[in-house]
């Protein structure tokens, strides 16, 4: 307790002028873990999207809209527009309509008009619509399509999308799952978790095709971040799920051509990853065998967040803190001094505070209306 009230004053005397940002986090109703046992829930309410201020701490939730979304694939699937004026939700599975008991793939992706709170447009990605990415300008979006091995490609003008084709990864099983603009935005990294392959994507307007550059980091490569200035990014590598530690790998986007160049363990399953604003941190949520059943041999009661620093092109490992079970997506604030981190079973976000290099457990939980399954910012 003592620590508790120590922590609380030395954030009360700390505390600066706040400036706006949003934070957007889809939440699942649909399926859910009890003991380690997922499953479909008959009669679920309408899965949310919950838009959250973290330009002040601690964050608070500033409005809720319905959307489908879903906590299949990684919890890459929010985009936020650079300006913060709309985001895009992906889902990638639906109710079975003819069983309640099931999921079926789905392919919608929403564009919500964050100062309306309203969903202004839902258009068709490709099946298991998973990792959604917005470029620099605004100009044109990206959506992974797990359960057919693609990337939709679509045009923006204001908060309006149009189809502008697919590129084509692999076979259909090769898993496309995260998709991130590089930089200026004229190239962008898929993961492929099927195939535990990268490929680098390159962007001629409109134009989106796969470049002969595909390589390898870990065992099923999944979510993914870039820096803000292009030069790196770090992608987590979920393995086998069979209880064996699992990795975290960098890689230099700089080099000619790009390459992995470290590689560090986190812990069983790292699903969120997150850089910072800053570059400087690589947020990292694990499962660490959270959602297993008590009786697993690799079971914990709790997941973990592993807080990695960016040096010299290496990964190192600053902190951890325990978090939630079935963990999912991780976010900054712009000052890279506060990062939430979703809980699904928990219905929740934690809110850490990041004090020379280490993680601190503010105590402050943020209530959702849902399984917290994404998370996205503007950067």
């Amino acid at each position: 307790m003592r620590q508790q009230l120590a922590l609380a004053v030395l954030l009360a005397c700390t505390a600066g002028p706040a400036t706006a940002q949003l934070a957007v986090s889809a939440n699942d109703n649909k399926q859910i873990n009890t003991a380690g046992v997922g499953s479909v829930v008959e009669k679920p309410a309408p899965d949310t999207v919950t838009v959250i201020d973290l330009g002040v701490f601690p964050p608070k939730v500033v409005g809720e809209v319905q959307a489908p979304t879903s906590v299949v694939g990684p919890p890459t699937s929010v985009a936020v527009s650079p300006d913060e004026s709309f985001a895009l939700v992906s889902a990638a599975t639906k109710k079975d309509p003819a069983n309640a008991g099931r999921v079926v793939d789905d392919n919608r992706l929403s564009v919500i008009d964050l100062k309306a709170m309203k969903v202004v447009q839902t258009v068709e990605a490709g099946l298991g619509a998973a990792g959604v990415a917005i470029n620099p300008a605004s100009t044109l979006a990206l959506v992974a399509n797990r359960n057919e091995g693609t990337v939709s490609v679509f045009t923006i003008k204001g908060m309006t999308l149009a189809p502008a084709g697919k590129v084509a990864l692999g076979k259909n099983d090769s898993g496309p799952s995260s998709v991130k603009f590089i930089g200026d935005g004229k190239r962008a990294l898929v993961t492929r978790d099927g195939d535990s392959t990268l490929t680098i994507l390159a962007v001629d307007g409109d134009k989106v095709t796969a470049t002969s550059r595909s390589f390898f980091a870990g065992i099923r490569p999944y979510g993914a971040d870039v820096t803000a200035d292009g030069k790196y990014a770090a992608v987590a590598n979920v393995g086998r799920g069979q209880g064996d530690y699992d990795t975290v790998s960098l890689v230099d986007l700089s080099m000619n051509p790009p390459r992995t160049v470290d590689t560090i363990t986190v812990g069983p399953t790292p699903e969120g990853i997150k850089i910072s604003p800053n570059g400087k941190y690589v947020a990292v949520v694990v499962h660490d065998g959270s959602a297993l059943p008590p009786s697993s041999p690799f079971y914990h009661a709790f997941g973990k967040v592993v807080l990695l620093g960016i040096s010299g092109g290496r990964l190192v490992k600053l902190s951890e803190e325990r978090v939630g079970r079935w963990s999912q997506g991780a976010a900054f604030s712009h000052d890279s001094n506060t990062l939430l981190v979703q809980n699904m079973v928990e219905k929740d976000i934690q809110v850490f505070r990041i004090e020379l290099d280490q993680l601190r457990d503010s105590w402050h939980r943020i209530k959702v209306s849902g399984g917290a399954a994404a998370i996205g910012t503007a950067r």
